[in-house]
This record gives C-alpha cells, structure tokens and sequence, in this order.
C-alpha cells in the first residue's frame, strides 16, 4: 500500500506544468528520513520532474541492488545496513545533473544492560562501586542511562554531549557503604529515544543485584578450660562482638581434626556458638573456632591440655558384715591415672606413701550402721591440684533391741486424749514390732482415745532375719482431774522454788535496808506493849476504888 501511494505520487509530479522546461526538473528521494535496525534491509526510492531523463542512479558505499523502475524512478534495496551513511540520488535531464542526500540512521536497541557491583560484599564506611553498561547500543546520542537503589534514582547519565571518540555506553558512580544500605536492590534502567530520527522510545534493565554491608572489625574469643578430662564432656563457647549482620556469621569449631557441632546464637552486633567437646586422646591438644561471613574469616586458637584421672577406687571387704566382724578397707589409685595420685582414706590412721594404697582394718560395731567411708585422690596436672573422692556407706547387721530410751517399760496416759503406744525397735534390717494387749495385736499405727481400759501391760516383740526381742511395757491411764491436779502440783512446785529464790537474792543483795526497816518495827511493838500494860494497871486500880 506504502509502495502504491509512492507511485501515485510520481505520476503527478511528472504531468508537466505550463511554462515547465526540461532545464526545471526536481530530484527526490524516499523517505525523507531513514531509520534502520542493525543488518536490515532498506528500500530507497529515487524519482525526477524531469519528463525525459537521462543517466540517474545511486551512491553509497552500501550494498544495492535495483529492484524496480520507471520512467522517472528506480527503486534500490540496500542490504545488511550496519552503520551511518548518506545516500546520494541522481538524475540528468537535458545535459544538467542533479541529486539530492537521505541521511541513513542505524540503531540498535539497549536489548543486554549489565549492572555490576564491586564489590558485592562491602565494609561499612567503605565505598563500593556501581557500574552499568550496554554492550551494544545505537545511536549512542539517543541514550538515557539510569542508575536505580530500589526505587530511588541514584544517577542519571546521557551521552548527547560526549565526543564520538570517547562514546561507550556506560556509567560509573562511588558510594560509601551504609549500614541500612544492607540487602538494598540495585539496577540500571536503558532508554533509547528516537522521536527525534521518527522512530518510537526502546528501554530495557538490568537484572537486579543485592548489596551486602557488613561489620567484621573483631577477632573472635574462645572460652575453654586449658584442662580436659579425657572422655567427660565439657562446654566450649566461641563469641564474636561487633559484627554485622550478626545472623549471618557462620563458626566451625576444632578439637585438634575432630570437628564440633556449635550451636549458633545471636543477639545485637553479638555472635556466639556453644559446642560440646569430647577428648579421646591425652596430651596437648588445640582447640580452633574459624568465624567466616561473606568474604571475611578470622581463626582463633586456644591450647588445652587433655588428662586421664578416673575416680579413686574405694573397696570394702565386706558391705554388710554382721556386727563383731573384721573387715578391710582400701583405697587405691585407679590404673589409667598418670603419674600415680596422693590417697587419703578418711578413718584411717596414718597417709600412706606417694603411690601406694591407704587400708584401715576395722571391727564393726552397731553404731558404724550407716557409716560413710570416703576416699579421696589429689592429682598435680599443669600446675593445678585436682582432686576426686569415691564415697561408700557400711552396713552393719545386728539383731533387734528395745532399749529403755525408744521404748519405756512404763507409760502414763491421761484418760481422754488421743495416745499412741511409744516403742521404737532398733536394729538391721530394720525390725517389724508386734503388740499385744489381752492377746490381741495392738495397733501401733492409729492414735487411740486414752479409757481406762487401756491400763495394762503390752508384750512388744522387735523382729528381723537376725533374730527377735520381746518387751513388756506397763501403761497406766489416769483421769483428767487426776491430770490437772499433777499439773497444779507441779505449778506450785515451780512457783515455791521460784519465789524462794527470789527472796534469798532480795535478802543477799538488800540488807542495809532490811535492816534499817527492822528498827523501828521492833520500836513500835515495844511502845504498844507499855501501852497495854498501863491499860491494865489502870484498871486494877479502878475496880479497887469502885469508880
């Protein structure tokens, strides 16, 4: 349809105008402006005014190739277009050349934009580098780059004032690393705008690439005994501060080449791992804790020396002797200690020689029952006394007994209140008791109201695998008044005792007193003694004289 109209055109431009000659002719090409992608084809058309014309054609460096004609046109194709160039159109008409120029633009969409961060892991404060370039680019005049942190522009670069030596389709900025820069999306967005060449507006981005910030300033700190008990399990900790991200730090952890198994925390700018270490071989070992994050790690490295000290080895000839047996007890090093512990067994008389074992011989009795026996080794490794103790309980076997303290003969109860029968065997094994009262067994376990009935005597019987005892316990029950008036008794016991010692430190302590106070008593007694008998006297007289 393009081409129809185009045809139509040159017809009428060549039906001749009054008072035209040969020697006014036009020459003219289509299109006026030419725009091709890189490697199209391109179809040019050349025509003239002029109504017989002679010679005519193209000129470009092109590759061209007729492919249609009239009497004042020719029709070209120019293939494999690559670049830049102007076309020449001719024609001669009557002697007399003319031509006419098609500017020929070729472009290239921004169909590849590469964003590049340098370095992809960064250090806070310092500054890392954001470049974006398109490889392949035409006209470089037209181009818009774009440099884009999330979606905030960054930077904005155009190339219409750039010389053409220097055209590359790139741009390159400088920042300085945040700490809220971490994890930002970075891109590059391309626009090609050819409105200007009658064309439309090409735009294509970059793939997105992610900006890590970190902090890694510190070494990092190993807590750890410096010794190790062969086969125990103990905890180690790996710890490094001022970090960031802290989430993110990664800790493997060495005893020697066995490989740990941390369990990794976090809080803050803090990072830390807890692991459990097992040593299978003595000696001088190293502990290592290797702390990696993005393209940082740092190794840390403690010494720790690795011992064997089992546990003394305590030994009792017999555990449960009967009472009046003699029995041995030794304690000794164990064999896998290495150099042989100092011993001391508790109980025994004298410390035995470095090296040698500590015994005690022993005659149980009844009070050794429950009788702890301790035995306690002391070890010197790398400068430091470590001690370990093995303990075991004796057991003594006696038979049973009912003694006047845990179980007296004679108890009184007061009638009414809530009694139990008071007996407590000893022996071991721990004896059962029975009681009997009017040959029926007594319940020992229920608290029992105090009647008169109760009065009596109980037959406790005390047994265990070594024998038996028998007892009999008088219990006398009393009445209540019986009770308080005993109770009364004692009160006024307690209170005479009281008050005569209260009067003889009054006495001890007061007798200037006293016996300032003692005078004039004895004085008035006497004046009233004079007195009565005057009285008398008087009235002796009186009756003698009848008055």
């Amino acid at each position: 349809m393009e081409m129809l109209l185009f045809h139509v055109w040159a017809l009428l431009a060549l039906i001749p105008f009054p008072g035209a000659t040969e020697e006014i002719f036009e020459v003219s090409v289509w299109p006026d402006q030419a725009l091709v992608k890189l490697g199209q084809s391109l179809t040019v058309n050349c025509s003239t005014t002029c109504p017989d014309p002679g010679p005519s054609g193209i000129e470009t460096f092109l590759k061209k190739t007729q492919v249609d004609r009239g009497p004042q046109w020719k029709e070209f194709l120019l293939e494999d277009v690559t670049e830049n160039s102007i076309l020449q159109c001719f024609f001669s008409c009557a002697g007399i050349q003319k031509d006419t120029s098609l500017d020929i633009t070729v472009y290239q969409p921004p169909e590849q934009v590469i964003l590049e961060l340098q370095p992809a892991w960064v250090a806070m404060d310092e500054a890392f580098t954001v470049k974006c370039h398109v490889p392949s680019v035409a006209p470089l005049e037209n181009l818009t780059l774009t440099l884009l942190q999330g979606n905030q522009e960054l930077h904005r670069k155009n190339f219409m004032s750039l010389a053409v030596a220097s055209q590359r389709a790139e741009v390159t900025i400088h920042v300085k690393a945040q700490r809220e820069d971490d994890r930002c999306n970075f891109s590059c967005r391309a626009e090609l705008d050819l409105s200007s060449h009658g064309g439309g507006l090409f735009h294509s981005s970059s793939a997105t690439k992610v900006l890590r910030i970190f902090e890694f300033s510190q070494s990092p700190q190993i807590w750890v005994s410096p010794l190790l008990e062969i086969g125990m399990a103990e905890a180690v900790s790996c710890e490094l501060s001022r970090v960031f991200p802290a989430r993110e730090v990664m800790f493997h952890m060495f005893l020697g080449d066995q490989e740990l198994s941390p369990f990794v925390s976090w809080k803050g700018d803090t990072a830390w791992a807890n692991a459990t270490v097992r040593a299978m071989e003595t000696g001088d070992q190293e502990l290592s804790c290797l702390v990696s994050l993005g393209p940082m790690e740092q190794k840390r490295r403690e010494p720790v020396h690795v011992y064997s000290f089992p546990p003394p080895i305590l030994e009792i000839e017999e555990l449960y002797p009967l009472a009046g047996t003699d029995i041995n007890v030794t304690c000794s090093g164990h064999v896998l200690t290495s150099p042989s512990p100092t011993l001391r067994l508790k109980g025994a008389p004298d410390l035995p020689a470095p090296g040698e074992a500590a015994w005690l011989l022993l005659t149980t009795r009844e009070e050794d029952n429950g009788r702890n026996f301790s035995c306690e080794a002391s070890l010197e490794v790398q400068g430091q006394r470590l001690i370990k103790t093995t303990a075991m309980q004796l057991h003594v076997l006696y038979k049973p007994r009912l003694e006047e303290s845990d179980c007296p003969g004679n108890q009184t109860w007061v009638k009414g209140t809530e009694q139990m029968l008071a007996c407590v065997p000893k022996g071991n094994p721990t004896p059962t008791l029975v009681c009997t009262w009017n040959g029926m067994i007594f319940n020992l376990d229920l608290p029992q109201k105090a009647t008169q009935n109760h009065t009596g005597t109980y037959c406790c019987t005390a047994t265990n695998q070594l024998g038996s005892v028998s007892k009999d316990i008088a219990v006398i029950v009393q009445g209540l008044d019986e009770g308080i008036s005993s109770i009364i008794f004692i009160i006024i016991i307690v209170a005479l005792g009281v008050g005569v010692i209260t009067i003889a430190l009054y006495l001890n302590y007061r007798p200037c007193r006293i016996q300032r106070r003692k005078l004039p008593y004895r004085q008035k007694e006497k004046n009233k003694e004079e007195e009565s008998q005057f009285a008398v006297q008087r009235a002796e007289k009186c009756n003698a004289h009848n008055c």
